[in-house]
């Protein structure tokens, strides 16, 4: 079996001097990318490689996320992930390493949202209709392949195993999984 853990980044300025690739997170969005991190490591999906966007907001997701590993995770940046299609981005993820069983990618709408409807060919309804709805920044779906390589990946092959946003962290608390 593989795992995708499709993480859309975290909400970032409007506007920055540099251009849209330089837009920094806000402090909300620093804040709900850690969430998502200290949820993935509560959950026990630690991906055996990250792979980012090279936009500064989810080089800085990335970051945030990792943080709540306790051993290091191999990650490094993907340039063609900035706007990239959901086809491209199926492409990027067919060519990763068999090793990993477990993948993290974090990135950008529309590509990400389009990217999980489309691979998502089951799981549990209500979460199919929320991702379906709306897929808001720092959101996570975590989408589990029947295959023992990504080579053969397809869309409708995977099932949402769960769908996360920022708004359903923030009312975790730490009691809540002890």
């Amino acid at each position: 079996m593989r795992r995708l853990l499709l993480l859309r980044h975290g909400k970032a300025d409007r506007h920055s001097a540099g251009g849209d690739r330089e837009r920094p997170l806000t402090r909300r969005g620093l804040e709900d990318s850690r969430r998502v991190g200290e949820h993935l490591a509560r959950e026990g999906l630690t991906p055996q490689l990250a792979v980012a966007s090279n936009a500064r907001r989810a080089k800085q997701t990335l970051e945030q996320a990792l943080e709540a590993f306790p051993e290091h995770v191999a990650h490094l940046i993907e340039n063609t992930i900035y706007n990239a299609t959901a086809d491209h981005l199926l492409e990027i993820l067919r060519q990763s390493p068999d090793r990993v069983e477990t993948l993290l990618v974090v990135g950008h709408n529309p590509g990400f949202s389009e990217l999980a409807i489309a691979l998502a060919g089951s799981g549990e309804a209500e979460a199919l209709q929320r991702m379906r709805l709306k897929y808001p920044t720092a959101a996570l779906a975590v989408l589990e392949f029947p295959i023992e390589s990504w080579a053969p990946a397809a869309f409708g092959a995977a099932k949402l195993a769960s769908f996360v946003t920022p708004t359903d962290l923030r009312g975790e608390s730490d009691e809540d999984h002890e």
